[in-house]
């Protein structure tokens, strides 16, 4: 065996109950209707949404304040600043670009600076999850408040792009909150060792099963690194 750096116990994260372990094949009625059903479309989008949306807050579950804030990139990347970074973003389209802007914002959300990265000793975890609930709330009324082909401005767009519907916004929306939940799960993999969202795609491995598993793959890449050394 290979002399690895030691790594957080890979432990399986829970089914929740909810759209979070309901898994993609469930958050669709496609089919079911015809295809032109508009509203049926704005509800599979808004679902995907809401999926990404669980997903990520999941990640912050049984983190205390200093795990959930714990840069574990060169670039900083934290659990906790990755919730408050969707909820900003998710403030921005589905408010300011249809008119709708967040009432009462905070003063961090017009910040160039990368306040919305992380969490000031003056936030705390709860504070950032109900933000994220506020922000989720503000974006779901306009969702439903708009048909998928109402039009908006992204004024941060590039020009000649700025023109949107409440359709490529959804589309747009789930896609980052997808990646940044896929960013969180890592992140939190690598703090404690959870892993997945308890929606059956994590292989089921015992403790002992994942460390070998690791060890092949760092066996591969160290064999991988010395082909064509001894030519």
């Amino acid at each position: 065996m290979s002399d690895v750096a030691p790594v957080p116990e890979v432990h399986p994260a829970p089914a929740r109950g909810s759209i979070t372990s309901s898994g993609n094949a469930l958050l669709s009625d496609e089919g079911s209707t015809p295809a032109a059903d508009v509203a049926l479309d704005k509800q599979t989008l808004h679902r995907y949404l809401q999926k990404h949306r669980a997903a990520l807050l999941a990640k912050l579950d049984g983190l205390a304040e200093r795990q959930a804030r714990w840069p574990v990139t060169p670039t900083g990347t934290n659990v906790l600043g990755l919730v408050k970074h969707v909820a900003t973003v998710q403030v921005g389209y589905f408010g300011e670009v249809f008119g709708r802007p967040l009432p009462d914002p905070p003063a961090w959300l017009e910040s160039e600076e990368g306040d919305d990265m992380y969490a000031t000793l003056d936030e705390t975890l709860d504070d950032v999850v109900a933000f994220h609930h506020r922000s989720a709330a503000h974006a779901d009324a306009t969702i439903e408040a708009l048909d998928l082909d109402a039009r908006g401005v992204v004024p941060w767009w590039p020009e000649g792009h700025q023109e949107v519907t409440l359709h490529r916004i959804l589309v747009h929306m789930a896609h980052e909150t997808a990646r940044h939940a896929g960013h969180a799960d890592i992140v939190r993999e690598m703090l404690d060792g959870l892993a997945g969202d308890g929606d059956g795609n994590l292989a089921e491995k015992s403790a002992d099963e994942w460390v070998e598993w690791r060890e092949m793959l760092v066996d591969i890449a160290e064999r991988s690194g010395l082909r064509g050394l001894a030519r």
